[in-house]
């Protein structure tokens, strides 16, 4: 038995295949709709320091002896408006994103691909997503956060939680990062027909609005360049579809706290509307690639409220791509590059 052989041959190899694991990600939800869930799922998500940045000592009295006192209640009844028998809307529907993906994978001829899903908050974690792709034996790993447009909040802070899980591994495998794709054409496309059957069913309205979530300001004058990158979404779909710019907005949700976040912000620009004569709009959150609370309990009924309350007439609310066939022909082509 030559030398060459003799190694290749050790039975320890067994562990190891040539299967490439996907491990899409997104930002998570709480196990349930109870403040005591809740409790949980921010203490994990707002302890995160890409997610608050400021000293570390004063932000967790802050957290520990306010918030989590105070919000949990609150947000416990929101999630229990969107939330169904199969749980949480935003890990069904990225559950279904990943077992629709593996599906064309194989269709489209990619095999020895194993697709699985993790959380960046709540469950399944990350390190539980790995895990499991490390016992399958897999040698490869391509991690696809579903952030279209990059944030150290969302997409950074998964890099954090994928490197804090390899740094305990003995051996690491190859690894493939997926940092965004704000301009992916396929990417763009598929919001573009999402947009187009809704205008051929519903018509132009007066304004339509690209709600972002929103980022401290500070995150913006320290070099995050999200914000560039939900400009260049909106643009590219505007081009895409040949709208009027006149009629088109790009806006930010979702503040929290008392800083400056990106402006200008989506429930004072709705409440000024009708004011100005606008009274129909849709509006759609191409930074969510799966509905959830922000879009379902937020866009869906505080927004709509905010808009009516304020004089509007027409309002209606552009789905997230979620499992879409386009959406999903988006992401593969994504990996496939890296398979």
């Amino acid at each position: 038995m030559s030398r060459f052989s003799a190694i290749t041959d050790n039975p320890h190899d067994n562990r190891f295949n040539a299967k490439t694991g996907i491990l899409v990600t997104n930002l998570g939800s709480p196990d349930a709709p109870t403040p005591k869930a809740l409790r949980v799922y921010l203490a994990e998500f707002l302890s995160d320091p890409r997610i608050v940045e400021i000293p570390r000592l004063i932000w967790l009295m802050i957290l520990h002896g306010i918030i989590l006192r105070v919000r949990p209640k609150k947000s416990a009844h929101a999630y229990q408006t969107i939330w169904t028998e199969a749980g949480s809307p935003l890990i069904t529907t990225t559950h279904a994103q990943a077992n629709k993906l593996s599906e064309l994978l194989t269709k489209q001829g990619v095999n020895n691909v194993e697709v699985v899903t993790a959380m960046r908050y709540g469950n399944p974690s990350i390190e539980a997503g790995l895990e499991q792709l490390r016992e399958k034996g897999i040698t490869r790993i391509i991690i696809l956060p579903l952030y279209p447009q990059y944030s150290s909040a969302t997409t950074g802070s998964t890099f954090d939680a994928v490197a804090k899980v390899l740094a305990k591994w003995r051996w690491v495998p190859e690894l493939h990062f997926i940092n965004g794709y704000h301009k992916l054409p396929a990417y763009i496309d598929s919001l573009a027909n999402s947009i187009k059957e809704d205008l051929d069913k519903h018509g132009m309205p007066d304004k339509l609005v690209f709600s972002y979530h929103g980022t401290p300001k500070l995150f913006l004058d320290r070099g995050d360049p999200y914000h560039c990158f939900c400009q260049q979404t909106t643009r590219l779909v505007v081009e895409k579809l040949n709208l009027d710019t006149d009629r088109v907005l790009t806006t930010f949700q979702s503040r929290f706290g008392k800083a400056e976040w990106l402006q200008p912000y989506t429930d004072k620009t709705l409440e000024a509307f009708p004011k100005q004569g606008v009274k129909n709009i849709a509006i759609l959150s191409p930074a969510f690639s799966a509905d959830c609370l922000e879009t379902l309990e937020e866009l869906e009924v505080e927004n709509r409220d905010v808009f009516m309350q304020a004089g509007g007439e027409h309002y209606r609310y552009i789905a997230a791509l979620n499992d879409r066939d386009d959406h999903i022909q988006a992401l593969a082509e994504l990996v496939k590059p890296l398979l």
